[in-house]
């Protein structure tokens, strides 16, 4: 029998063991294709906007590689080991070490070849619809087009190779150093079952779950005014990050194996048949996958974690617009809000127009911060905020002696831990004026060129015609009054919009809510859609690898599943066994990452929008469907192994 034909047979007998690997392959490089296409495309200007989006989708491409790296170099070394008694008969019948290694690499060779030709050809079929979907999110009005990039073809052969490179040069030296004996003896070597948990492994089992407890804990109180400063911040989250690593790598090394160990002991060791198949497998192997798990639960809760917030960002956007411009297009500049008016008149296009004066003064807030954080630019106790009447806001009823102040930026609330009543000074030119603040109203009555993130403080009529000639000169913008234009009919905010960006004003802010809207979303959906394409990288690797450990697993348990048929259980014993062990395999890692991303999500979700349960739930949802399909795939992997068993 020739070289070639040997592998060719190779490759036939194999199949039934790479079909997902090469799946996987060919969607790694279909996705690598797509996004480096994204890169090249001179389409997407609009899209990245900015020289910072154009580098987050290169910096993303690099973590794509690192991703697809680490995942092809590990089924790799699952693969080699579950031919390594092939590789010591190949020897035993006088082939080198050489032209085993000429036979892997060939058969290496050929699988990446067809996968490199299939993955491109998908890559480039689909990415016209991966450039519609990028546009879509960040609301860009372009015509996306079916190009096929040489740059992003000749970049996508590169790195490939340079993998499959790495790959030959581990394989070479693995062969090189096992001898016969030892690659017969690969698929013989055990696990260390341990029938006993010694009280060391429960010590760091607990370990583990304090170290956990302690990052949750911690996580929830990072913005409470007890870590002030920058240094104590960035510290903060260094120990968050390493609690949270190390203490899952405990939890799964010692807490899960005595909680077994004690199911096992309450049962005084009359385990049944599913209890074998599931617990005890688990445990007896908990030991060496307790990395791998502990890898995939980390990286799983930073994808979930991060497209979290991002989508948060996206998901606010509308009500982030709605803080900001209290109108549908806002002027200070009664000039250029005339000009815009009389064009809405010519396109006989209805509104409303409301006109608010305002002051600027410093208010004296040290009664209603708890907070003391040094990380912030300015003094919290004694903010420059604008005050108007609440006569021009229609909508407040204040007394005059109280003051009404409209929601703070989110960040600015948290960090200093604003109360929502209390006494403030509002500090004149020659007076301080002591008034008392008695909520927090969510009206938005001007737009953020006059606050900037900061409360609006609403007084009375009367409050406000007595301090309208102490404020300070040196505090007072350039303009003194905001005028906002509703548009009567929402189907024709969309013609005035247009309107607005052909108003020409660069000396006095304009702001329009729906143009605000889109910014956001095009600066967030850019962001959401790079992480979420990392993450579905992230979610099918990870998936894979768990799957090709449980194949893997499974080829070494097949003599006992064939014991156990010849001893009289049926299919459906063994099988409600695996559900067990594949319930735990996949669903703890999966449980254990949603609960981190959660905490991670939890502690920071304010700096990046107003909403937090529906875009977070949404995320969870959507990642806890595609991660369960690879553990469904794993059952029936096991399903046909038990169906061969007799």
């Amino acid at each position: 029998m020739s070289i070639n034909q040997l592998i060719v047979r190779n490759l036939k007998k194999n199949i039934k063991n790479y079909y997902l690997y090469v799946f996987a392959l060919v969607f790694s490089i279909a996705l690598y294709f797509a996004f480096v296409t994204l890169q090249y495309d001179p389409e997407m200007d609009p899209a990245t906007g900015s020289l910072r989006g154009e580098a987050a989708v290169r910096a993303a491409s690099v973590l794509l590689i690192a991703i697809v790296t680490i995942f092809l170099l590990y089924a790799n070394q699952l693969f080699m080991k579950r031919r390594s008694k092939e590789f010591g008969l190949f020897q035993l019948i006088g082939m080198t070490k050489g032209r085993i290694f000429r036979i892997v690499s060939i058969e290496n060779f050929l699988l990446y070849t067809c996968s490199l030709a299939v993955g491109i050809f998908i890559g480039f079929a689909v990415s016209k619809l991966i450039t519609m979907t990028l546009f879509r999110i960040t609301g860009v009005e372009s015509v996306a087009e079916l190009n096929f990039s040489l740059q992003a073809f000749w970049q996508t052969l590169l790195v490939f190779a340079v993998i499959y490179g790495v790959i030959s040069l581990i394989n070479y030296f693995y062969l090189r150093k096992q001898s016969i004996l030892s690659l017969f003896q690969v698929q013989t070597k055990t696990e260390d079952k341990v029938k006993k948990v010694s009280w060391f492994e429960i010590g760091y089992g607990i370990l583990g779950i304090v170290l956990i407890s302690a990052g949750y804990y911690v996580s929830g109180r990072m913005f409470s005014g007890d870590f002030a400063s920058i240094n104590g911040l960035f510290g903060t989250m260094l120990f968050i990050l390493a609690s949270v690593i190390l203490g899952t790598y405990l939890f799964y090394k010692g807490s899960v194996r005595w909680a077994g160990h004690l199911l096992r002991k309450k049962k005084q060791g009359y385990l049944n048949v599913n209890e074998v198949l599931s617990l005890s497998s688990v445990l007896f192997r908990m030991k060496s996958n307790a990395f791998l798990l502990t890898v995939i639960t980390t990286v799983s809760a930073l994808a979930i974690g991060l497209l979290s917030l991002s989508y948060i960002s996206y998901y606010s956007a509308e009500k982030s617009a709605e803080r900001g411009v209290a109108a549908d297009f806002a002027f200070t500049d009664e000039e250029t809000a005339t000009s815009f008016q009389e064009n809405l008149d010519e396109r006989q296009i209805g509104y409303e127009t409301n006109q608010v004066d305002v002051l600027i003064f410093d208010v004296n807030v040290s009664n209603l911060i708890t907070n003391d954080f040094e990380a912030l630019t300015f003094d919290p106790t004694q903010m420059t905020m604008p005050v108007v009447s609440a006569k021009d806001t229609g909508a407040v009823d204040v007394a005059e002696n109280e003051v009404v102040f409209t929601e703070t930026n989110d960040i600015i609330k948290k960090l200093t831990g604003m109360k929502d009543s209390g006494e403030v000074v509002l500090e004149g030119e020659n007076f301080n004026l002591p008034l008392e603040m008695t909520s927090m109203s969510d009206l938005s009555v001007i737009n953020s060129a006059f606050s900037f993130g900061l409360p609006t403080a609403i007084v009375s009529e009367k409050t406000f015609s007595q301090i309208s000639d102490g404020s300070d000169p040196s505090l007072q913008r350039p303009y003194d009054q905001h005028i906002g234009v509703e548009i009567t009919d929402a189907n024709q905010i969309e013609e005035a919009n247009t309107i607005f960006k052909s108003l020409e004003n660069d000396q006095y802010p304009q702001m329009s809510k729906l143009a605000d809207e889109r910014a956001q979303k095009q600066n967030m959906g850019l962001a959401m859609f790079i992480v979420g394409f990392l993450g579905l990288a992230f979610l099918v690797t990870s998936g894979c690898v768990l799957y090709f450990k449980q194949m893997d697993e499974g080829e070494d348990e097949k003599p006992s599943y064939e014991i156990l048929r010849k001893l009289g259980f049926t299919k459906g014993d063994l099988l409600r066994g695996i559900q067990g062990k594949q319930a735990f395999n996949f669903g703890i890692p999966l449980l254990v990452g949603l609960l981190h991303s959660y905490f991670v999500v939890q502690s920071g979700w304010f700096l990046f929008g107003t909403e937090l349960w529906t875009p977070m739930l949404i995320v969870m949802v959507i990642y806890t469907l595609l991660y369960s399909l690879f553990g469904i795939l794993s059952f029936f992997y096991y399903r046909k192994l038990i169906h061969r068993a007799l």
